[in-house]
């Protein structure tokens, strides 16, 4: 069975300036996600090009999540198979995230496709996925704004864009009707993000899929809630600050990783 969504996020910021906002909140979400032996361990960060012309940065990560899993997974599954490869391709504003695992092979696979338009949400099929297939699609819609998409252990009030005000830019903080109040000046956009998930293991698959669905749309809540009201830390920085920042996040890790306890909960495969 393959189970496919397509989440659509909202956001007070430009196409251009999610870009590096995008990658300043990956880098900071990746340390809390690391310590004590588990997290986030970053193989390759370097540009790449394509034959079809495509290009841009490609990463691979290793995840070491065997806290995170469901313990019906834990219960099953050896020590190997809690470990995760994911392999993105960063060609904004367009990237694809492929997340694989080596003792499960062809049976598991988390695919992330992602477009980033200047709208607000309304653009139907922007995959550009055939009819037939389409109409099977789910299409999510999550409000950053929205308390009660939030589970009680993540919320947190200074990461909350109901309450948050930029002083850099003046945004903030979003109201029930934010959407519809986005001043002329203000810019906005919106992630496609269509996720498609397959887990082949008798008696587990819907299950596990949903699981999963159920996890990525956490993961993007809180990651863009965070970024929205991150945007004081990173409006302004340049591509150059970006890749800096990166190189000494992954210097960061490797020592995180060896260390103590994991510091947070919020996933940071955003790309």
């Amino acid at each position: 069975m393959v189970l496919v969504k397509e989440y659509r996020v909202v956001l007070p910021v430009s196409v251009e300036e999610y870009q590096v906002g995008q990658l300043y909140s990956v880098a900071e979400a990746s340390k809390n996600e690391t310590g004590g032996g588990e997290g986030i361990e970053v193989l390759k960060n370097e540009p790449y090009e394509m034959e079809c012309g495509e290009k841009g940065q490609f990463t691979h990560k290793i995840y070491h999540l065997k806290s995170k899993v469901p313990a019906f997974v834990k219960m099953i599954a050896p020590e190997g198979a809690l470990t995760f490869h994911e392999k993105a391709w960063n060609a904004y504003p367009y990237c694809r995230t492929i997340v694989t695992n080596e003792y499960m092979k062809d049976d598991f696979i988390i695919k992330i496709e992602t477009w980033h338009k200047p709208d607000m949400g309304t653009l139907e099929n922007v995959h550009d996925w055939n009819d037939i297939d389409w109409k099977e699609v789910e299409v999510v819609p999550i409000d950053i704004a929205k308390r009660e998409s939030v589970a009680t252990a993540d919320y947190k009030p200074e990461e909350d864009p109901a309450v948050f005000h930029s002083e850099k830019t003046g945004r903030g903080p979003l109201g029930p009707d934010w959407k519809d109040e986005l001043k002329a000046d203000c810019p906005y956009m919106c992630a496609y993000k269509l996720v498609t998930v397959k887990f082949k293991w008798w008696g587990l698959s819907t299950k596990v899929e949903n699981f999963i669905h159920m996890q990525e749309r956490r993961i993007f809540t809180n990651f863009h809630r965070q970024l929205f009201c991150w945007i004081d830390s990173w409006i302004g920085l340049t591509m150059e600050d970006i890749r800096r920042m990166e190189e000494e996040t992954q210097r960061e890790l490797e020592e995180l990783r060896r260390s103590g306890p994991i510091r947070g909960t919020s996933a940071a495969h955003e790309q």
